[in-house]
């Protein structure tokens, strides 16, 4: 049951949800059009579920590093102007909450209602600054 409308979750294959969130992934890593170095963990799929169903998600994460912090905020700025183009509707944009007040893009794919999260960090703490990315699908079950 999906906790946020109470509708049973969909039944999907994870691995075409798999290839979907990375199709996604790989768009919205062009949309930045900037050149950096990129993390490689891939898209994985784990629980979603905090009430005992069997409901999974795929999540993707990774991040772009090892260029200046102008290149990663234009490439954040990218990105901010190209969602609404490629399906996206933005649902908050602001500053992450944090001491350093980071950048933040919380956006739903229309079509597949996977979700985007996107920071710039710009390293203002010490560490390396990186656009910190994570994509998601929505809640579902595994296919049988």
């Amino acid at each position: 049951m999906d906790k946020e409308n109470g509708k049973p979750l969909p039944s999907r294959a994870s691995s075409a949800v798999e290839d979907e969130v990375s199709s996604l992934s790989s768009r919205v890593l062009d949309m930045l059009k900037v050149k950096g170095k990129v993390t490689e963990p891939g898209a994985y799929t784990s629980s979603c579920a905090e009430d005992g169903s069997k409901g999974v998600w795929v999540r993707h994460p990774w991040s772009m590093y090892g260029i200046d912090n102008s290149e990663l905020g234009e490439g954040f700025a990218n990105l901010k102007r190209s969602l609404p183009g490629d399906g996206w509707e933005i649902v908050k944009e602001g500053d992450d909450g944090s001491r350093d007040k980071n950048p933040e893009i919380r956006a739903v794919h229309q079509r597949t209602h996977s979700q985007l999260e996107a920071r710039w960090l710009k390293g203002l703490d010490g560490n390396t600054p990186l656009i910190d990315v994570t994509l998601y699908s929505q809640c579902f079950k595994e296919a049988e």
